[in-house]
């Protein structure tokens, strides 16, 4: 009897453990050329928002890039999401960006790329894509000059 009260017990600590969320922090990494990505096959739509934090400066001019993609290296990739003609990424303001790429899979990878002197910080990121689900990416902190930015949860992706 004590045996199966042992296992229950070593049971529950395992499920308990594996219902943890996982917290991630954006770090910098290296994404590889966007340069030679070409359109092959179908073409299909995505709905990014794009939060800025009530944290950030009232507003940016900095040239903003976004690349993302899924686990099987499909990518979208889209050199200037910003408008300097506007106020796109104003403190505590949500900007949705309709955008048109390769199809993917489940999205699990998305990078910022900031190029300029005002600074920017986004809060989240999330992408509604075509026969995929929402997936959101809170970044909480300031984009930083001049590097790719963001997050990388493919190995993880079922």
């Amino acid at each position: 009897m004590k045996g199966v009260y042992f296992l229950l017990y070593l049971a529950s600590i395992f499920i308990l453990s594996e219902a943890q969320p996982m917290v991630s922090q954006p770090h910098a990494f290296k994404f590889e050329s966007f340069n030679s990505i070409q359109e092959v096959g179908r073409s299909c739509s995505f709905i990014v928002i794009i939060k800025t934090s009530c944290s950030s400066i009232q507003f940016t001019r900095d040239e903003i890039s976004l690349a993302f993609g899924d686990a099987y290296g499909n990518k979208v990739y889209v050199p200037r999401i910003d408008d300097p003609t506007s106020r796109r990424f104003e403190r505590c303001i949500s900007d949705t960006i309709q955008i048109s790429g390769e199809c993917t899979y489940q999205i699990c990878h998305v990078a910022l790329f900031r190029s300029g002197s005002d600074g920017w910080k986004p809060e989240s990121v999330t992408i509604y894509g075509f026969n995929t689900r929402p997936v959101t990416f809170y970044y909480k902190r300031f984009i930083p000059n001049g590097v790719w930015f963001g997050f990388n949860h493919c190995s993880r992706a079922s």
